[in-house]
């Protein structure tokens, strides 16, 4: 299981396999498994047999998993790959400490 700091709807580069130097919108995290699949990358081919949902049954196209070491999160600021540091800070309302993901390329606080 590997510790990753990437979210939902964070937009990622490819950074080795197939799909290498491709960006995306991640789909959705398996934690678990370590994978992640990204909007439009690693597309594969299904063939199906017609059943009660899909009638007519034939080829579907759909991201397949990726492992979640081979993509880098995009920095909004340089639109560049960047690494993801956390940041503490204080709220001012509630008085509460806050962990921030932050760029370590542009050093931006990443709100998502």
């Amino acid at each position: 299981m590997k510790k990753t700091r990437l979210k939902k709807n964070d937009t990622v580069k490819v950074l080795s396999g197939n799909a290498k130097g491709t960006t995306g919108k991640i789909l959705f995290i398996d934690r678990k498994k370590g994978k992640i699949i990204v909007e439009g990358v690693n597309i594969i081919h299904r063939h199906t047999r017609p059943n009660q949902k899909n009638q007519q049954g034939g080829i579907i196209r759909r991201e397949a998993p990726i492992d979640i070491t081979n993509v880098e999160l995009m920095c909004p600021k340089t639109n560049l790959p960047t690494r993801i540091g956390m940041e503490v800070v204080k709220d001012e309302v509630t008085n509460k400490l806050k962990r921030l993901r932050k760029s370590k390329k542009s050093g931006e606080i990443l709100i998502s």
